[in-house]
């Protein structure tokens, strides 16, 4: 039986690359079924001193940096990425630029459940803030969000103030920082290798190769 190999990755919801990478992990994975895998997703916000609540988005992209059209060309490439990975990239109904701590504490307590429920909550977060334009940094919707993968609602709404959660999400962000991730989407491969960005397809297989050909030499 081969060993299981465990990703680990750091991202943060507003990341769209992240959203990217996340859907080429998954299609790498569909390519390797034979490999035993284990998939950890760990947090790096993007804008930790975000109020909360969140601000309005376009309010954000003026203020931080002085247009709110200064990514529209990115944008537009991001738009044409998403239609080949299956991604629905709808910029235009963003609203809302929000915190994503509770976020992060909530994909914590799906981790707990199971890791393949935290895979799942991942991109149903992913889809809810670029696609459907979602405020990810409300409550309710996040308590909305986590019944879409089976999580109780009650639960889930008691663990976004946990202070253990909480806790957790601040010692994990400060690993990043020890690892020198620098960066979102970081991916790393049973602690033996790994990448940042959102890259091909191929790179995510090669990468789980690697790592299986290390471990039978070892």
């Amino acid at each position: 039986m081969l060993a299981i190999v465990r990703i680990e990755i750091f991202s943060d919801i507003v990341c769209p690359w992240c959203f990217v990478g996340q859907s080429r992990l998954a299609a790498a994975l569909a390519r390797r079924p034979e490999i035993p895998v284990e998939v950890i997703w760990l947090p790096f916000e993007l804008n930790p001193a975000m109020p909360p609540e969140g601000r309005p988005r376009a309010e954000y992209l003026l203020e931080r940096f002085g247009d709110v059209n200064r990514f529209a060309d990115a944008q537009r490439q991001l738009q044409q990425i998403g239609e080949q990975e299956g991604i629905r990239f709808n910029f235009t109904g963003i609203q809302r630029m929000p915190n994503t701590r509770r976020a992060h504490v909530l994909l914590a307590y799906a981790r707990r459940i199971n890791p393949e429920v935290q895979t799942r909550l991942t991109r149903v977060l992913f889809e809810a803030y670029f696609s459907e334009g979602l405020d990810i940094a409300d409550p309710s919707c996040l308590v909305e969000l986590a019944t879409r993968v089976g999580l109780e609602g009650i639960a889930a709404a008691a663990v976004l103030d946990d202070p253990t959660l909480h806790a957790e999400v601040q010692a994990l962000e400060s690993l990043a920082a020890r690892w020198n991730v620098s960066g979102v989407p970081t991916f790393i491969f049973d602690r033996r290798t790994g990448f940042s960005g959102a890259q091909p397809v191929e790179v995510f297989e090669r990468a789980m190769d690697s790592v299986l050909a290390q471990v039978r030499d070892s």
